[in-house]
């Protein structure tokens, strides 16, 4: 830490403000404040990158630029929105420690900080946590980091008898460890009816050879396993409206016309992995089994995982009670409810005969935003002829013009 004091010493005495981390402002020559901002300043290792963002620098004041121990060579930072950037990775050789960061902008130094590195840390092969037991139909996550001196594999693969096939894991720079170059991961779904056991999960690297393998127990849940049934609540009914939702759910009394559809509900507090794949609504007054999906919108938050989807009631159904059934937990659980079908709501034409003296003439009347009084008394003045025309239709009444 001495080194440091001193790098700070004779920054101020230069006139410019020490930034560590971001956290204050650094001012060139001219007056203008730098910040630096560094994601992944601290704790990383020898491989890892540093993203580096420097705002403040002027637009003509010459190219940005990073140097630091950690870095094999001075990195130019690409401009972009009020900003200059880059992501620069620490090179493989860096030992462990504290060490300084310098920004410069048109040759001048603008802004410093500091970069600290751990040391670097062997390969390592992730499945499973120690003592975890995965249900059939579960999925597992697998990664392979391999941020280390001499490591330059780019094809890793995983097989195990538990799996349906072999799976690849690749590097996704996107991730949550995004910093790390050299950490690739995928993942398998264990077949359904893959039974209790421990099975071994083998990493495979380049040319086929065995780099490492660990153990993953697979066992069904069982009576008294607090997901062995879980605990559902369904099947229920809403309607498909935009006024209607799964908060207005339920059981019985829900109506729905032949040809119509309805949404139908299904909740489980603890399901079975993989349930969201297989869980089905069936019914004979459906047209078809509905595939219920789980819901993963903001609404569902904060209540039990639940599923529902939309089934179309078969046309010229005859009106009635009709059974819906869910079953889930491999069977474990049937749950019936009943949906009341109606007679199908009757086609209507527009008609224009009269409902007798004072009566509607069954035309409707629309309004117009900021209409006068000129417009209504043109729309009484068509609903008069329209009157007109019908009583000289009517028997005994007068000749049409």
């Amino acid at each position: 830490m001495n080194r440091t004091r001193t790098a700070v010493a004779a920054v101020l005495a230069t006139g410019t403000l020490w930034c560590a981390g971001g956290a204050a402002p650094a001012f060139a020559g001219d007056g203008s404040q730098v910040h630096v901002l560094l994601n992944s300043a601290f704790d990383n290792r020898p491989g890892e990158l540093v993203d580096i963002e420097v705002q403040g620098v002027r637009e003509g004041g010459g190219a940005v630029t990073v140097s630091s121990p950690v870095f094999p060579h001075a990195v130019r930072l690409a401009p972009r929105a009020h900003a200059h950037h880059g992501r620069p990775a620490i090179a493989m050789t860096t030992g462990p420690g504290t060490y300084p960061l310098t920004v410069r902008a048109g040759g001048r130094v603008v802004a410093k900080d500091r970069v600290e590195v751990k040391p670097s840390q062997r390969p390592s092969f992730t499945a499973a946590s120690p003592g975890e037991v995965l249900r059939p139909g579960e999925r597992l996550w697998m990664a392979y980091d391999d941020l280390y001196p001499g490591e330059s594999g780019q094809s890793f693969t995983v097989r195990s008898p538990a799996f349906r096939k072999e799976v690849r894991l690749a590097h996704d720079p996107k991730s949550t460890d995004w910093n790390n170059p050299r950490l690739f991961s995928g993942a398998a779904e264990l077949p359904q009816g893959v039974r209790d056991g421990t099975y071994k999960v083998t990493l495979y690297g380049p040319g086929g050879r065995v780099v490492d393998e660990k153990p993953l127990t697979v066992r069904a849940a069982r009576p008294g396993d607090r997901d062995y049934v879980g605990r559902v609540r369904g099947p229920a009914f809403f309607g498909t409206s935009a006024a209607s939702g799964p908060e207005d759910a339920r059981g019985r009394g829900h109506r729905v016309a032949a040809g119509g559809t309805v949404n139908v509900l299904w909740r489980d507090r603890a399901p079975d992995p993989g349930e969201e794949e297989r869980l089905t609504a069936t019914s004979p007054a459906f047209e078809r089994p509905v595939r219920l999906r789980r819901d993963d919108s903001k609404a569902g938050d904060g209540d039990d995982p639940r599923y529902f989807a939309p089934a179309r009631i078969r046309h010229g159904l005859a009106p009635g009670t009709y059974a819906v059934t869910v079953a889930s937990h491999h069977g474990r659980v049937t749950k019936v409810a009943h949906l009341e079908v109606t007679a199908a709501a009757a086609t209507t034409k527009e008609s224009s005969g009269t409902s007798g003296a004072g009566g509607s003439s069954g035309m409707t009347v629309a309004y117009v935003a900021g209409g006068t009084t000129g417009g209504v008394l043109a729309a009484a003045g068509l609903g008069t002829l329209l009157r007109r025309r019908a009583a000289r239709r009517a028997p005994g009444g007068p000749p049409s013009p």
